[in-house]
């Protein structure tokens, strides 16, 4: 029973948001509009976050490294 009541409430938040959307398109483009620039802000923060880390544990593994082995 309970996964019906689920299936109806998505189906009715479904219809309801795609009311929505066409009923404020333009909201909806300008929001759109106004979420890229941090969208892409976040993003390179996270790339330069992640490649830091990729060079700090390359460096450790490197300097873990015993003289002749890595060779």
């Amino acid at each position: 029973m309970g996964n019906v009541v689920a299936v109806i409430c998505g189906a009715v938040a479904i219809m309801l948001g795609l009311f929505g959307l066409v009923g404020w398109w333009c909201s909806f483009v300008e929001l759109l509009k106004g979420s890229i620039p941090p969208i892409l802000i976040l993003g390179g923060l996270l790339a330069i976050a992640i490649a830091v880390s990729n060079i700090k544990d390359d460096l450790k593994a490197k300097s873990e490294e015993k003289p002749g082995e890595g060779k």
